[in-house]
């Protein structure tokens, strides 16, 4: 069966960032997907990177090395969190930095000291992150230069070697109304259904 990591980086329970992860799990389980879900803040994920984890690429932390287990193995990744001073909450950047580490993740060719182009190694065939936020969208734009798409698109996912991409941010979530509300979730729901469709309609298209 095929595996898609779920990680949802949001503190509060009742957020909309907690119901568009329930929606993007339920939509894949409904397609025939194992579903490895991550709420890193209930999970109480030490984004913290020590010295030694640094220096010698080892830890003891079981929850650290599960998920990174998972994504190696993982054949799709979902991201979900609120947008937050143009940036990913603290937590799921500490998860970037200790999960997505050299060797599980990603690697440089022999004799380059990391300064050179990365190989790729995340085995995922598609990747996506689903944001809120406050901001309109003219002025994250014009103003702030959406940050968000340039990390995840090419900092993050192209680096670990997944081109196929797709992020979407629901806005402005401080005044929307529960017919948004619910239009957002089809959306999210729409669209992780074209990224991982059922997969028996994957077998009837590979024949």
């Amino acid at each position: 069966m095929q595996e898609i990591s779920v990680i949802l980086a949001h503190p509060y329970g009742g957020s909309l960032n907690a119901a568009i992860a329930q929606t993007v799990a339920a939509t894949l389980r409904s397609n025939g997907y194992q579903v490895n879900f991550h709420d890193l803040d209930q999970e109480k994920f030490n984004p913290v990177m020590s010295s030694e984890e640094l220096a010698g690429d080892h830890t003891n932390d079981n929850l650290l090395k599960c998920h990174q287990q998972e994504i190696m193995r993982a054949n799709g990744i979902i991201i979900i969190h609120p947008n937050w001073w143009g940036q990913p909450p603290a937590i799921l950047k500490g998860w970037v930095d200790r999960v997505l580490r050299q060797h599980i993740a990603y690697t440089f060719p022999e004799g380059d000291n990391g300064g050179g182009l990365p190989i790729g190694l995340l085995k995922a065939q598609a990747a996506l992150v689903f944001n809120t936020s406050n901001t309109p969208e003219e002025r994250e734009n014009t103003v702030f230069g959406d940050p968000l798409e340039r990390i995840w698109k090419d900092c993050v996912f192209d680096f670990c070697g997944i081109t196929s991409f797709k992020r979407l941010m629901f806005r402005v979530v401080a005044d929307s109304t529960e017919q948004e509300r619910q239009s957002w979730l089809a959306q999210t729901a729409e669209t992780v259904s074209r990224y991982f469709p059922p997969i028996s309609a994957n077998i009837t298209q590979g024949n």
